[in-house]
């Protein structure tokens, strides 16, 4: 078998579907998962027999990452990215902002199709299992969902950026006592706003839910 990341087998955390993935993919997922942990050393060799490919690629994909700000240059390597918690909390505020305006624009934008798709979703996220995988899954297809229907690239595109940074921290958000149900409730209003095209009401209810997630996070960050 392969060499892992660093010489041990690969983390049952990292998905299966990954493993004919790109090395830039199959590293990041990696990293998202948590199976390459913050500080840890990225050394090109073990990662070409990881992925099996050459160092090039794995090179090529270093860089990309460093670039995506996933992995950080230090005097003794490439290391994976650590977040301050100020910076954890300042993600939350840009997504708050991002949030409330895509929402507003899917109540403007929003089709037939890209409703259904929502709902689909909002009873995905309703039936998910009680665990920080499923529930965060869950939760990303929900999300997603609304984005899909504002139908504004750009916003989606700034919105994966900050998914993907704050995919890696802990998902106990949504493990906090009453989110899970909270959240139900929350997506089920987010949706409803969307679908009568009230944009104001979306863009308040998609603050008030990523407000509350803030303040989660902030609690969890004090307790360390």
């Amino acid at each position: 078998m392969p060499a892992s990341p660093t010489d041990r087998p690969p983390s049952s955390k990292i998905p299966t579907s990954t493993r004919k993935a790109s090395p830039y993919e199959r590293i990041k997922q990696a990293i998202m998962s948590g199976a390459l942990a913050a500080g840890e050393p990225l050394v090109e060799i073990p990662l070409a027999e990881w992925c099996e490919v050459s160092r090039t690629p794995i090179r090529e994909a270093l860089t990309r990452l460093e670039q995506d700000g996933l992995v950080q240059r230090t005097e003794r390597g490439l290391i994976v990215r650590e977040s301050t918690p100020g910076e954890i909390i300042d993600l939350y505020e840009a997504r708050i902002v991002l949030e409330s305006k895509v929402a507003a624009v899917a109540a403007e934008r929003h089709t037939v199709a890209d409703l259904s798709s929502m709902r689909r979703a909002e009873e995905q996220y309703r039936r998910s299992a009680h665990d920080d995988v499923d529930l965060a899954e869950s939760n990303r297809g929900f999300h997603r969902a609304i984005w899909v229907a504002s139908h504004n690239n750009a916003l989606i595109d700034l919105l994966e950026r900050l998914n993907m940074h704050l995919g890696r921290h802990p998902l106990t958000t949504l493990q906090f006592p009453g989110r899970h149900e909270a959240a139900i409730v929350e997506h089920h209003d987010m949706v409803a706003a969307i679908s009568a095209r009230d944009a104001e009401l979306a863009a308040k209810l998609a603050t008030q839910h990523f407000s509350e997630a803030q303040e989660i996070r902030l609690r969890l960050l004090e307790q360390g």
